[in-house]
C-alpha cells in the first residue's frame, strides 16, 4: 500500500513538474495592434505553438510603445511595421536582427459622400491635400504607431502641416479610430487588414488605394542579447525563424477575412 502510494505521489510530482515546465515555454511579443484586431495571430499562433510547444503572448500597442517595450526589455519579441524605425532599433544596438516578414497596404477610409472629392484623386499626396484644403474631418491615431507615422510621413509628402479642428489626433489603436470615424463620418488612414476585419462601417467606405507609397511592411526582431541577457532569447529565435520558415510563410498567406487575404508573405 505504501509502495502504490508513493508512486501515485511520484507520479503527480512528475506530471507537475512537466506542467510547470511546459508553463515556462512561453515569450511575450510585442506587436501592433492591426495583427491583433484582424485576426493574425488567432491563425497562425495555434500552429506554432503545436509544432514548438511555444505560448506566444501578445501585448498589442502601437509600433512606438512596442519599440519602447522591447528598449526596455519587457518584451521577448518584436513584430511591427516601421522599417526606418526598425533599422534603427538595430543599428542604436537594441536589436540583433531584422527580417521582412510579410506586407500589405494602407487605405484612406471616409464617407460615401467623399466631401472631399479624394475617389478622384492621382496619388495619395493628392488625396491628403484635398482633405485638409476642404477641412474635411479626419480621424488620426495620433498615438506614434507604425500607421501614424506613415500618415504623418503621407501629410508631409502633400506639403500640409495638419492642424485645427478638423484634425482629431486620438492617441488611439486602429480598432478605437475607426469607430470614432464612423461616429464622425470622418476621413481616416487604416492599414487594409484591420478595415476588412472591421465590422461598424455604418457610412464608411475604402475611397482611396493602390499608390505605392501606401505599401505597408511587416518585419520580426531579435533583440539584443548584450543589452537584456536574461530575455528568452532561444525561443525568441524559434519564432523569429518559424515565422520566415516555409510553414510560418504558408500560415501567413492562408489567413483570410470573408475570402480576402490580408498578409503577404514575403520570405516564401
Amino acid at each position: 500500500m505504501k509502495t502504490t502510494l508513493a508512486l501515485v505521489l511520484a507520479g503527480v510530482t512528475t506530471m507537475g513538474l512537466v506542467a510547470s515546465a511546459y508553463a515556462g515555454d512561453y515569450i511575450t511579443l510585442a506587436s501592433t495592434t492591426s495583427t491583433e484586431n484582424s485576426g493574425l495571430f488567432d491563425a497562425i499562433l495555434p500552429p506554432f505553438e503545436e509544432a514548438t510547444g511555444i505560448e506566444v503572448r501578445v501585448v498589442a500597442v502601437g509600433t512606438g510603445q512596442a519599440f519602447e517595450l522591447a528598449r526596455r526589455g519587457d518584451v521577448d519579441s518584436l513584430l511591427v511595421h516601421d522599417t526606418a524605425g526598425e533599422q534603427r532599433f538595430v543599428e542604436n544596438g537594441y536589436a540583433s536582427e531584422r527580417a521582412d516578414v510579410m506586407y500589405n497596404d494602407f487605405v484612406l477610409i471616409g464617407p460615401v459622400e467623399d466631401p472631399a472629392n479624394i475617389r478622384e484623386a492621382q496619388s495619395a499626396a493628392e488625396a491628403f491635400a484635398a482633405i485638409a484644403e476642404a477641412e474635411a474631418p479626419f480621424t488620426s491615431r495620433g498615438d506614434d504607431s507604425g500607421t501614424h507615422r506613415a500618415e504623418l510621413r503621407l501629410w508631409e509628402n502633400a506639403g500640409v502641416e495638419p492642424d485645427g479642428g478638423w484634425y482629431r489626433e486620438l492617441g488611439s489603436g486602429m480598432g478605437p479610430t475607426l469607430n470614432t470615424a464612423a461616429a464622425m463620418d470622418a476621413y481616416v488612414m487604416s492599414d487594409r487588414a484591420t478595415w476588412v476585419a472591421f465590422e461598424n462601417r455604418q457610412n464608411l467606405t475604402l475611397l482611396f488605394e493602390g499608390d505605392d507609397v501606401l505599401f505597408n511592411q511587416y518585419g520580426s526582431l531579435l533583440l539584443s542579447e548584450e543589452k537584456h541577457p536574461y530575455l528568452k532569447h532561444d525561443l525568441a529565435k524559434r519564432w523569429h525563424k518559424w515565422l520566415l520558415s516555409e510553414q510560418g510563410q504558408q500560415a501567413i498567406a492562408d489567413f483570410r477575412v470573408d475570402g480576402q487575404q490580408l498578409f503577404f508573405p514575403n520570405a516564401r
